[in-house]
């Protein structure tokens, strides 16, 4: 596995296509310089030595150099071995709601983005858990397994919409079918489901699904996104509104927040609900209720004794120095004889 200490550095590699540019139109001012003297074939007569390869040649090396300095700079380094690392956690799991009333906007800007705000901080509060993300509307889908790598989870949560699942509705029994597979069933731990959603369940088994996912230890935090006044789904393209989703009798549907569902749910799974209109609140709240789960040991690999691996790049980069200070414009004579780069043309 690799490192990079100053990645910072990786922004001097700008200088690159500078060099480049700089090149090209150092080399466009001399031919047009020149051309005021004299014909290219006088030119050529004039100066049977020189090289037209040479110069292009140094500037590819002479980037080559940079490039290798600034890796350097940037310092990788390179994980030598796997080492178990012991650490206690909890297992939980986010189940995130990207059904079409979602798009809402009771709740700003959006329920979908306020719920991905609001698992997001939840992440930014947790130190040694591991976390899974579950996306679901008519059917429930994996987005991401038990990890404890927060960077990949808040990516891919990032990336849920309404439209990576084709299936619509929203059926909650569906997500809490698939968090009983993501924990491990050889590890004791403590293991949570925190729900986001308006509550809007098209199904009538959650409560059954609920109790299930209970027996087998898990238990159900329910967060509610949006107003339980409702409000339209905007249909949007593009980013500019086109209109309101409408029924099948051309009236405009509105979708309201379903506070007594997502309540049901979690008192059947030893849980609690929270309304999620106060980010911190809801944050502090499940801070709060994960502190008095005790926390089991968990075990897992990741790489240790990272060594340093610019003094590679460091050498490369004083040996493309050196040939390109060696490299003169002059046509080198074995070059000349195989006229790989037609010179003698």
């Amino acid at each position: 596995m690799i490192q990079f200490e100053e990645k910072i550095w990786f922004w001097a590699l700008l200088i690159i296509p500078l060099i480049i540019v700089g090149f090209l139109v150092l080399q466009f001012w001399k031919r047009k310089t020149q051309k005021k003297f004299a014909n290219s074939a006088l030119l050529k007569q004039l100066s049977p030595n020189k090289s037209t390869f040479k110069p292009v040649l140094k500037v590819i090396v002479l980037c080559l150099a940079f490039a290798c300095f600034i890796v350097a700079l940037v310092n990788p380094k390179m994980g030598t071995k796997l080492e178990s690392v012991k650490r206690e956690g909890l297992d939980i799991v986010f189940a995130v709601d990207v059904s079409k009333s979602m798009l809402a906007e009771d709740m700003a800007p959006n329920r979908l983005d306020k719920a991905k705000q609001l698992v997001t901080q939840v992440i930014n509060s947790l130190a040694s858990d591991r976390v899974g993300i579950i996306a679901y509307a008519g059917k429930a889908f994996p987005q991401l397994p038990i990890t404890t790598d927060y960077g990949s989870a808040k990516l891919f949560l990032q990336s849920m919409n309404t439209d990576m699942l084709s299936s619509q509705g929203t059926a909650i029994n569906e997500a809490i079918k698939l968090s009983t597979t993501y924990y491990d069933e050889n590890l004791d731990t403590n293991r949570v489901l925190i729900i986001i959603s308006d509550g809007e369940d098209h199904t009538e088994a959650s409560l059954e699904i609920a109790e299930e996912a209970s027996s087998q230890g898990i238990k159900i935090f329910t967060v509610g996104v949006g107003d339980t006044k409702g409000g339209p789904i905007p249909l949007k393209q593009n980013g500019v509104l086109q209109g309101y989703k409408k029924d099948k009798n051309g009236e405009t549907v509105i979708t309201k927040l379903d506070e007594e569902t997502l309540i049901n749910i979690a008192q059947a799974a030893n849980g609690f609900y929270i309304n999620g209109t106060s980010t911190q609140k809801v944050v502090d709240k499940i801070k709060t209720e994960l502190d008095k789960l005790d926390r089991s040991e968990l075990e897992s690999q990741q790489f240790a004794d990272f060594e340093d691996q610019f003094q590679w790049f460091l050498g490369f980069g004083l040996l493309f120095v050196l040939i390109d200070l060696l490299l003169l414009d002059r046509k080198t004579a074995w070059l000349k004889k195989l006229n790989l780069f037609n010179e003698n043309l």
